[in-house]
């Protein structure tokens, strides 16, 4: 089915409807107006026309009382005149009035040809005291502006996603290529480094696709208690905990919420992983679950390396990782936060990142209670 708009007759302008609405109503109430004098005259005006006055014309003045044929002869060219008069008025003051009236739409026309034509950085920026047009120009300047974040956010997704895949494709060729010149080689070895960079690529596909999923909201919505979410990833996670050396503390109050359970725990799973991963031997990690005003609260902290403000606030974007938090042995893909935060964000929730003072980082995930 296509989606572009169906053909439309020609009609009339905004503009020219206006008009004609506002000389229609001006030549109405002046037509009212003149029937209401003229209902107002025939009670007083008898129907034949009345001569009186004395014998004597020249001593006693006479006076004239004119009948309905006089007052018709004498009143409907005057009317006639006066409602050409309302017609010509209210045709040219209707005409300015609505182009004053509609020049705001004017501009919001203008700024959606722009946006339609991919310059998303014009505003409409109406001036003056709010009304309802100021309200529609400002509601689309906001959605000018976020639909300009979102694909310049898109462009820089696909540019890293592009780097981030074409990584191991050349890492995958260039062992060919060596091992094909090399007589030597050691198959063994040679199938090991594929496994490697293989199992990598598979794995940023795969986060790419459930980023793209949560970004679409394509799931299903039923209450969800994220103290069981919680105490499963911390479970689930727990070998890697103690091969790092990291120890796990779950406490956890029941917090419904609405959205899918595997979004939801892939949202905790990425967290906790990430507070293991960056973390220092003999660390701490605290996962605590909570309900109140509404929310169903998660917060994941643990101990690490002080973070500078500024690396903070670009963890949550994809492929950040940070030089000082990246780990050999489970680097990841650069994708975990982003991948929570779009979850969040895809439950109408929020994910605020914060440095620990004392070093580390605490995660905390608001959603609606269901």
């Amino acid at each position: 089915m296509s989606s572009a708009s169906p053909a439309r007759a020609p009609g009339l302008s905004v503009r020219l409807k206006l008009t004609l609405s506002y000389a229609g109503l001006v030549v109405l109430a002046g037509g009212l107006l003149l029937a209401v004098v003229w209902v107002f005259l025939l009670r007083y005006v008898p129907e034949q026309a009345v001569q009186l006055g004395g014998e004597d014309a020249r001593r006693t003045p006479s006076l004239f009382v004119p009948g309905r044929n006089d007052l018709i002869a004498a009143f409907l060219p005057k009317a006639s005149i006066a409602m050409g008069a309302l017609l010509v008025f209210g045709l040219v003051g209707g005409w300015l009035l609505a182009g004053r009236m509609l020049a705001p739409l004017s501009r919001i026309a203008e700024a959606t040809r722009r946006a339609g034509g991919g310059s998303l950085g014009h505003r409409v920026a109406l001036e003056g005291r709010r009304d309802e047009f100021r309200d529609l120009a400002d509601t689309f300047d906001a959605m000018l502006a976020r639909l300009e974040a979102h694909v310049e956010e898109q462009r820089r997704f696909a540019a890293n996603a592009s780097h981030e895949l074409r990584t191991p494709l050349a890492v995958t060729q260039t062992l060919l290529e060596v091992a094909r010149e090399d007589p030597g080689r050691d198959v063994d070895a040679l199938v090991d480094r594929l496994l490697a960079v293989n199992t990598r690529a598979i794995g940023l596909t795969e986060a790419l696709l459930l980023l793209s999923r949560a970004e679409r909201r394509n799931f299903t919505r039923a209450p969800v208690d994220l103290s069981l979410v919680a105490e499963e990833a911390a479970e689930t996670l727990l070998p890697l905990a103690e091969k790092r050396s990291v120890a796990v503390k779950v406490v956890s109050e029941a917090a419904s919420a609405s959205g899918s359970e595997p979004l939801l725990l892939q949202l905790v799973t990425n967290l906790v992983h990430n507070a293991i991963v960056h973390n220092h031997a003999d660390g701490r990690v605290w996962v605590s679950t909570s309900a109140y005003d509404g929310v169903a609260q998660l917060v994941v902290a643990n101990t690490g390396e002080v973070l500078a403000p500024g690396l903070v606030s670009t963890l949550a974007e994809p492929f950040q990782r940070g030089t000082a938090r990246v780990r050999a042995d489970q680097a990841g893909v650069g994708l975990g936060l982003a991948i929570a935060r779009s979850i969040a964000e895809a439950h109408d929730g929020s994910l605020v990142l914060a440095a620990r003072p004392e070093g580390g980082l605490t995660v905390t995930v608001a959603l609606p209670l269901a």
